[in-house]
């Protein structure tokens, strides 16, 4: 079977700082409560180490069965600036996808511009490709969400 390959890049200005930002989107507490497609899609930490060359192990799919499982291994974490890992998605045992993964954070005023970049390569074919990168435009506009909940009054 041929390597599918596709890059596509998301943004979004989020109203926090990029302190606030950056634990949002690097602890895996937090991941677990914005990071999926949709409502009805969980993500379960296993194994989290925040370091650089650490590696965190997730459980990802619909909450009465999450069967996929999610490798992430950090390469470069720069505070509060921008992270740089490698996700791979493994299903059955079997590696799926492995995704490239840029996160610039760009401080505006009290808010933060965020710009993502994904570089992906499926290992199951090329319909893949699309749902990641519909899997990530769903997880931003979750991601997003979130945000605007915290800075809510109430």
């Amino acid at each position: 079977m041929p390597l599918d390959t596709k890059s596509f890049d998301l943004h979004r200005v989020l109203p926090l700082s990029s302190d606030k930002l950056w634990h949002i989107l690097t602890d895996a507490k937090e991941r677990e409560k914005w990071n999926g497609p949709d409502a009805s899609t969980v993500l379960e930490t296993d194994v989290a180490d925040l370091t650089v060359g650490g590696v965190d192990r997730h459980r990802f799919g619909p909450a009465d069965a999450p069967e996929f499982e999610v490798e992430t291994r950090w390469y470069d974490l720069t505070e509060n600036e921008r992270a740089v890992f490698t996700e791979t998605l493994i299903f059955g045992g079997a590696a799926v996808s492995t995704s490239l993964v840029t996160y610039a954070l760009e401080n505006i005023g009290a808010k933060t511009e965020l710009n993502i970049t994904v570089a992906v390569s499926s290992f199951s074919g090329s319909e893949a490709l699309d749902e990641i990168q519909q899997g990530w435009a769903g997880g931003v506009e979750n991601l997003a969400a979130y945000v605007q909940g915290m800075v809510q009054p109430t």
